[in-house]
């Protein structure tokens, strides 16, 4: 089988359970450390022309990471898409099943076993605490409504202050943010990569965790490890 992944921690899931099948990736796949597939661009701008010339049995796509004319060419060009969606914990764990299912990976991995007991009792916060939760930073972006990094936080004791906001993604003033009073400011390092700077020029006097993007924003292998690795970064704040 011959299978190109356009999300990175889609990837790094087929990549570790399934080694061999994948024959493409995109720029940002960056996990594995060692993964040696032809690269087709990123996710939002995919090489379609070179996706095809892998001749792929299966490309696997996010609707939130990939844009549908996209998907809409490999179609009409006789692919196979498998379009996941995924925005809250108990989906991811249920999506990756049917990515590897449809993968042909007959045997559970351990890791997702590992996931699933980590998210059945993650570490409990010795107090609720609310938060802003950026994203990006020109223009200020920060996490809003239906987002797994969003559940993520909420298990693990976190309420993002933009969790009904009519915007899964607002962009808005600083001003705004500050005003909003959080207990702390959740800052990872990707897709923008927030540094221990950012934090006291934009949030002054106010705690903030930096956290690892890969662990709060990615779906895959990193899901055992991400409650253990989340909650020392967030204890770490209020030190």
């Amino acid at each position: 089988m011959r299978v190109v992944s356009l999300v990175p921690s889609l990837t790094e899931a087929v990549a570790v359970s399934a080694p061999g099948i994948l024959v493409g990736a995109t720029d940002w796949c960056s996990h594995p450390a060692d993964l040696a597939v032809a690269r087709v661009g990123g996710t939002k701008n995919p090489r379609i022309e070179k996706i095809l010339a892998l001749t792929p049995d299966l490309v696997i796509a996010n609707e939130e990471e990939n844009r549908e004319p996209d998907l809409a060419a490999l179609r009409a060009a006789g692919v196979e898409v498998l379009l996941t969606e995924v925005r809250d914990v108990p989906q991811a764990l249920s999506e990756l099943t049917r990515v590897l299912d449809a993968c042909g990976v007959t045997a559970r991995p351990r890791w997702l076993d590992r996931a699933e007991r980590a998210w059945s009792s993650p570490p409990a916060p010795e107090r609720r605490t609310t938060a802003v939760v950026p994203i990006w930073r020109r223009p200020w972006m920060v996490l809003g409504r239906d987002t797994f990094a969003g559940d993520v936080l909420a298990r693990l004791g976190v309420d993002h202050l933009y969790a009904g906001h009519q915007d899964r993604y607002p962009r808005l003033p600083l001003d705004e943010l500050r005003a909003a009073s959080p207990e702390v400011v959740v800052l990872p390092d990707e897709p923008y990569r927030f540094t221990a700077e950012d934090g006291p020029e934009a949030f002054p006097g106010l705690p903030c965790a930096l956290v690892s993007g890969r662990h709060l924003t990615w779906y895959g292998p990193s899901l055992a490890e991400a409650p253990r690795v989340l909650a020392e970064a967030l204890r770490a704040a209020h030190r």
